[in-house]
């Protein structure tokens, strides 16, 4: 850190506002991810070099884990190992987070023989881990440490330790934890990264973990699940004329029909831009009979086909509509890109 090391001195003006040096303010925060930065920079090389054994070690543990990963902590630690057992559990390995002060009083019977868990004490001198540890010893319970001292109690009781040690903490007084619990935080998501590489954790797996978000409804939302069916389907036979199908758009509300033969396989589709093109050709419709004006052999996806590949097939064509097919060809669906949109797929 350079020479702002001082408070910022905010004061008070007259009407109550609270001042600052914005500048100083700046500088403070950016040397502050400077140096969470360099902390991160040291601990990457140190892993790759002294500490890759003892990394090596501890993904061994893991993978080997028959139970669940418990992940515990106090104070920031216990905030850093919250998200740890949140992003284990969120990317394929089975995670929970017990708190040390709780497992005294009861908790540590969420623990079993099966499971491995990580300690996180920067010290290594936490009262409240050095009270269960010796618990989880006697129960056979493989132990991962983070810490940020090698001679300390923890490192010491411990199958693996990970030094997570920083030269300082980016808190002007170097007392806040902040360098140190970023550190601590980068390497367990590279354990949680590389456990998930290993266990070959693909985008449908994390897709089945977040069902409700963006890249869940991407992935686990088919075509039959947004398409419309039954009499919601527009549809007309060949021999339909032209005035009769504008008739069935108009009713179904997908700006386009499909046009089936009597065993309901798709012949053709007839949409609202196909109309408007036939405008200008033709003045009387009357006599106009839809076989003769349709496109035939349209674009369809199968109900079972992701919604995603919907979205891509009608991005790639400039179309707003398809029509839903099964492999002999037969109507089962229609889909228009607005069922998509409500269904949150695009």
């Amino acid at each position: 850190m350079s020479s702002i090391t001082s408070n910022l001195n905010a004061t008070p003006n007259k009407s109550g506002a609270v001042t600052f040096d914005a500048e100083r303010a700046l500088a403070l925060a950016c040397e502050t991810l400077h140096a969470e930065a360099e902390a991160i920079q040291s601990l990457k090389l140190r892993l790759a070099g002294e500490g890759s054994a003892s990394f090596a070690q501890a993904m061994a543990l893991l993978m080997n884990c028959h139970g669940r990963v418990v992940v515990s902590g106090m104070g920031k630690s216990g905030h850093i190992a919250r998200k740890m057992a949140a992003t284990f559990a969120s990317t394929g390995t089975p995670a929970m987070f017990v708190h040390p002060g709780e497992a005294a009083h009861g908790d540590l019977g969420m623990i079993t023989p099966q499971d491995v868990v990580i300690a996180i004490s920067y010290s290594g001198e936490s009262s409240e881990l050095a009270a269960i540890i010796p618990t989880i010893k006697r129960l056979g319970t493989r132990l991962i440490a983070m810490t940020g001292n090698a001679s300390s109690s923890l490192a010491g009781w411990a199958d693996v330790h990970l030094d997570v040690k920083v030269d300082k903490e980016a808190c002007p007084l170097n007392l806040a934890p902040t360098t140190s619990t970023t550190a601590t935080l980068a390497l367990g998501d590279a354990l949680a990264v590389s456990m998930l590489d290993a266990r070959g954790f693909g985008e449908e797996d994390f897709a089945r973990s977040h069902p409700g978000g963006a890249l869940g409804r991407r992935l686990l939302t088919h075509v039959r699940d947004v398409m419309r069916t039954g009499e919601a389907i527009p549809q007309v036979t060949p021999d339909t004329r032209l005035t009769t199908a504008l008739l069935e758009i108009t009713k179904k509300g997908l700006a386009m029909t499909a046009i089936v033969d009597h065993d309901q396989r798709v012949l053709g589709v007839f949409t609202d831009g196909d109309l408007r093109r036939l405008m200008e050709k033709v003045q009387d419709f009357s006599q106009v009979i839809i076989a003769d004006v349709m496109h035939k052999n349209p674009r369809t996806v199968r109900a079972e086909q992701l919604a995603v590949e919907a979205v891509e097939l009608m991005e790639t064509h400039r179309i707003n509509q398809l029509l839903v097919a099964d492999d002999s060809g037969k109507l089962v669906g229609a889909l228009h890109i607005h069922d998509l949109t409500r269904a949150k797929v695009i």
